[in-house]
């Protein structure tokens, strides 16, 4: 079911989309090589309850942990574990808070140390793309609209859109209706009406579009191995246009990328 937000819901969405921004910035200063992804996840767990809130992942539909920690060709939904990070990988970390009875929910794509110009070109294309959705979330506009426009940009440069795995509404519960897809059709799909909040979150892989659920479980994975970039804002369509209430600033002042 489809459940507008008021503007005061939308303030407090705001609120855990801060927080998230907030942890991701703490877990990036880790980032490098030698480091745990377990360590990440632990750092981010005691930030999270450090500030009043409670990790909306940890437990969710059996999700054993804080973080989604994926690392190189996992595309979404990795375990922390004792891997080590190494030169050259990619990690992308997605976090959720519960806060005032709201959930907050982003994701952001670290470089690990040096990475090689293609990854490099992988992670820029892929965050932009999540902007140029973003765009399209204005009143009026369709599902298909966002879709269509992050598809139609990644693809010229190569690379390739998930299909099976999709972005969603948010509020109450961390899932919550419209599903966004990273591909589709200008003017199809739901239409976006004032008061909705959803997740934008490009998954776009540097090779094929096919994935694979490895034996974890959970862990989404590239067939082919390569590497797979996932960025995440949450969005609000108010006052007909769309309010991006995630930020990258605080990860992208204190790490220097």
């Amino acid at each position: 079911m489809l459940r507008l937000k008021t503007s005061e819901e939308i303030a407090i969405l705001k609120e855990n989309a801060i927080l998230v921004s907030k942890t991701l910035a703490e877990v990036g200063k880790l980032i490098e090589p030698g480091v745990t992804t377990k360590k990440l996840n632990d750092v981010a767990e005691q930030f999270i309850r450090d500030n009043g809130a409670v990790p909306g992942f940890l437990n969710y539909g059996g999700f054993p942990y804080t973080l989604c920690i994926s690392v190189n060709d996992v595309v979404v939904h990795g375990f922390p574990s004792n891997y080590t990070l190494k030169d050259g990988d990619i990690v992308s970390v997605d976090c959720g808070t519960i806060y005032k009875g709201f959930y907050g929910d982003s994701a952001y794509t670290f470089p690990v140390g040096n990475i090689d110009e293609e990854t490099a070109k992988l992670l820029k294309v892929t965050k932009e793309s999540l902007s140029l959705g973003a765009q399209k979330a204005v009143a009026g506009n369709r599902i298909g609209d966002i879709g269509n426009a992050i598809q139609k940009y990644v693809e010229q440069f190569g690379f390739s859109v998930v299909r099976e795995m999709v972005g969603h509404g948010i509020g109450k519960n961390l899932h919550e209706s419209p599903e966004v897809p990273n591909y589709g059709k200008p003017g199809h799909g739901k239409k976006l009406a004032d008061g909705m909040v959803i997740c934008i979150e490009p998954m776009i892989n540097a090779g094929k579009k096919d994935i694979y659920l490895a034996p974890d479980g959970w862990s989404v994975c590239t067939v082919d191995r390569k590497k797979s970039a996932h960025f995440e804002w949450m969005v609000a369509v108010h006052n007909g246009a769309p309010e991006v209430l995630t930020t990258f600033d605080y990860i992208e002042t204190l790490n220097k990328f």
